[in-house]
């Protein structure tokens, strides 16, 4: 994606943290000659040689899985908290513009066998599951439960390429007590994660 130079994020570590707190993507290839997109949790991990993947599956009724084997690149898009941003909350004047954090993740596709795929689905419920208040495990559930497995593909995504941008008003130092205090005002949990983003610097 184009990203100027002043919105680029090169830290690997929190682009990670980001990826793993907001893990719900896009996966985009194509399918037919056309764009195809599947909204899906796209899960941050390590394969057995230590380099960065995803992991993920999606239904066997989703014709979007056929086209893993080919040897071309994949994307995935993670949005971040984003928030409208008034030109009133600057000292000169200037036009509006938008706020925003978002990751794109390039990568080639794996398919899992369904022991690796089910491996991957217990690490995602026993994520989420953690602030349940009454958490769930697949160790609990019934055999008949569990075989609709069989009715998706697992796969993963070993990452080649990550480009991340934090767009928070860079290019408007002198601004952003006002442009923090703004969006704190609002209702909007997106204006003011923006804002703590700002804040943390």
């Amino acid at each position: 994606m184009y990203i100027p130079h002043y919105y680029k994020n090169e830290n690997l570590d929190e682009i990670k943290d980001f990826l793993i707190q907001n893990s719900f993507g896009i996966l985009i290839s194509t399918v037919d000659g056309k764009p195809w997109g599947t909204h899906i949790p796209l899960e941050l991990d390590t394969n057995a040689n230590g380099q960065n993947i995803l992991v993920g599956h999606i239904s066997k009724a989703n014709p979007q899985w056929k086209n893993f084997n080919n040897p071309s690149e994949v994307l995935c898009i993670f949005n971040g908290p984003h928030s409208y941003i008034s030109s009133s909350w600057y000292k000169e004047e200037e036009v509006p513009t938008w706020n925003y954090i978002a990751v794109h993740v390039y990568g080639k596709v794996t398919i899992l066998d369904e022991e690796q795929t089910m491996a991957s689905m217990y690490k995602l419920v026993d994520k989420y599951e953690q602030n349940s208040k009454n958490p769930i495990s697949l160790d609990h559930m019934s055999p008949k439960t569990l075989r609709q497995v069989k009715g998706v593909v697992g796969f993963e995504i070993e990452i080649t390429e990550i480009q991340a941008a934090y767009k928070l008003s860079q290019t408007r130092v002198d601004d952003h007590p006002t442009i923090i205090s703004e969006l704190n005002e609002t209702n909007d949990p997106g204006s003011k994660a923006i804002a703590h983003k700002m804040k943390k610097g």
